[in-house]
């Protein structure tokens, strides 16, 4: 297989479904920054398939390098300490999956995300899930599961929340909750928050959740 047919097999390669939900958060021709970007994946979709104005910023020069071989305008950065540098309502969207837990300080990261931009969208793995409120229980142990699959002592997360936690955040930091996805089996529930699946249950049975925020 060529170069060429190697990169539009990339291209092609379905998205993470979880990526996928947070695709549908993004309005059309939106101008985005994907903070965390990782390969790129995300971001490449917004702007084949939601033709946004896409940038990115990641940590790693081996990601980095990965997105701009695709093509990606994505440069190396720190969301703990880079955000700064953006000026306010630079983007529609500010983007940040699966990374909070992992920054030094999640509050300071969220507040530039609104600062940044009209919208954040956030998702992270909940600590509050049942699987791992069992393990502590019955372990004694830091738990590892499908959303958390690393050792205590390897994993790039350290600071753990739950839902309900983040929504405590959100409350401290003055942010509308826009929209809420709470993911069970890589699927989202329906009418989370408001409904059965709302509240304590949401914390419990819900594995990932997507939030969209804006300051209010």
């Amino acid at each position: 297989m060529s170069p060429l047919d190697t990169s539009a097999a990339r291209s092609a390669a379905p998205l993470r479904s979880d990526l996928a939900l947070i695709a549908r958060m993004v309005d059309r021709g939106a101008r985005v920054l994907d903070i965390g970007c990782s390969d790129g994946a995300l971001l490449d979709h917004l702007i084949r398939e939601r033709e946004v104005v896409g940038r990115g910023i990641e940590l790693s020069q081996r990601n980095v390098n990965a997105c701009v071989a695709r093509g990606l305008s994505v440069i190396q950065g720190d969301a703990d300490t880079d955000l700064v540098e953006y000026p306010a309502r630079a983007f529609d969207y500010a983007i940040l999956s699966l990374t909070l837990q992992a920054t030094r300080d999640p509050r300071r990261v969220l507040e530039q995300m609104v600062r940044i931009a009209r919208h954040a969208i956030v998702s992270f793995p909940n600590f509050g899930h049942w699987q791992v409120r069992l393990h502590l229980t019955l372990r004694g142990r830091m738990p590892v599961t499908d959303s958390l699959p690393e050792a205590w002592y390897e994993t790039p997360n350290i600071h753990f929340c739950t839902i309900r936690d983040f929504i405590a955040l959100c409350e401290a930091c003055g942010l509308e909750i826009e929209e809420t996805l709470v993911l069970r089996n890589d699927r989202p529930q329906k009418g989370l928050l408001g409904s059965i699946w709302g509240g304590p249950l949401a914390n419990l049975l819900g594995e990932k959740a997507i939030f969209r925020l804006r300051k209010d």
